[in-house]
């Protein structure tokens, strides 16, 4: 037997000597549609505030079919960038919609992304925001029929649902335009999952600055795994033993693959070699405290988040959704101390 007491609405009931009906619909908010005495009510709600008692969600549920709350599933919440929309979408949820957000996370793992998406659909969430880690279309169209689904941050090209991704191919080019137009020769690109559109979108911005500045891409610099710090790792030291030194510009496509590339520069040489120039997708505070000066691109994780749940409550409304758009985001420029739109 469980050590805890679970206290039901009918015990309420029961301490506040009255009825089960009279104590669901104080507990619930219609005392006064109901003409319960003021009595009666303080009565109830001082019984129900001194056990720590509130209503049952899942029977709030069944009777307005609405559960309050909203699902997001996100590969990884050690990933600061999604931490970060995971923050946005949470405050939001909150206070704007006085809703509640439930998180699970995929791993990266297409099983465990629908595994997770079934378990948020088990528990009668509103609707679904997802940061997708497959471009299989397939995986998500079969749960568009059950509640809102929307993509956030990351789009699947087959799928018709509804999707707010950054800017990633303007800010990329900008970034690495500029590293070319100041007198590097080389700029190495390290990358994600290649299927994945936030990779493809990236890369993109890569090759239009060298196009740009007309600049021919080399075998030897660009590089895809995934966006695992371990993976950043691994490419920074394959790179360094194969050349017997850095590049002479790193972009860097998230802040984990970054990570990756500091531990092993650090472990290396203690910070003291590195690329000439280092740029990042995504941002941290903590390369402010860095000695190497890394430039980064910005993502609104704020508007990535409104614009997910405006999608979301849309549908929900029966509504046609707003439509999918892009984000615009800032350079983070820390070699000249100044952030720019």
């Amino acid at each position: 037997m469980s050590q805890f007491e679970r206290l039901t609405i009918d015990d309420i009931a029961r301490l506040a000597e009255v009825s089960r009906t009279t104590a669901s619909m104080v507990l619930n908010g219609n005392a006064e549609r109901y003409r319960i005495s003021a009595a009666t009510v303080e009565r109830v709600l001082k019984v129900a505030k001194e056990h720590h008692f509130t209503p049952s969600q899942s029977a709030r549920a069944l009777r307005s079919r609405r559960s309050n709350t909203i699902g997001l599933v996100i590969p990884d919440l050690t990933n600061s960038a999604h931490a970060a929309l995971a923050q946005a979408m949470e405050w939001q949820c909150r206070e704007q919609y006085r809703y509640q957000l439930m998180i699970v996370t995929s791993d990266e793992d297409p099983v465990r992304e629908t595994e997770g998406i079934a378990r948020l659909v088990a528990q009668q969430v509103d609707g679904v925001v997802v940061v997708p880690c497959t471009a299989e279309a397939s995986r998500y169209e079969k749960w568009v029929k059950r509640l809102p689904l929307v993509f956030a941050d990351r789009r699947v090209e087959e799928s018709t649902i509804p999707f707010v991704v950054t800017d990633a191919a303007g800010m990329v080019e900008r970034l690495v335009s500029e590293s070319l137009s100041q007198g590097a020769r080389e700029v190495v690109y390290f990358g994600g999952q290649p299927d994945l559109s936030v990779s493809r979108d990236r890369l993109a911005g890569y090759r239009q600055a060298l196009d740009k500045n007309g600049v021919t891409e080399h075998a030897d610099w660009i590089f895809q795994r995934d966006y695992q710090r371990e993976s950043g790792y691994a490419l920074m030291k394959a790179w360094f033993e194969a050349h017997g030194r850095y590049p002479e510009s790193l972009f860097a496509g998230s802040i984990t693959l970054l990570e990756g590339v500091l531990q092993f520069i650090n472990e290396a040489h203690q910070l003291g070699q590195a690329p000439g120039r280092l740029m990042t997708f995504d941002d941290h505070r903590l390369l402010d405290c860095l000695p190497l000066r890394i430039d980064a691109v910005v993502q609104d994780s704020r508007e990535l988040a409104a614009h997910s749940l405006r999608c979301v409550f849309s549908l929900l409304d029966g509504e046609a959704p707003p439509e999918s758009r892009e984000v615009p985001a800032h350079i983070h420029y820390r070699q000249r101390g100044e952030v720019r739109s």
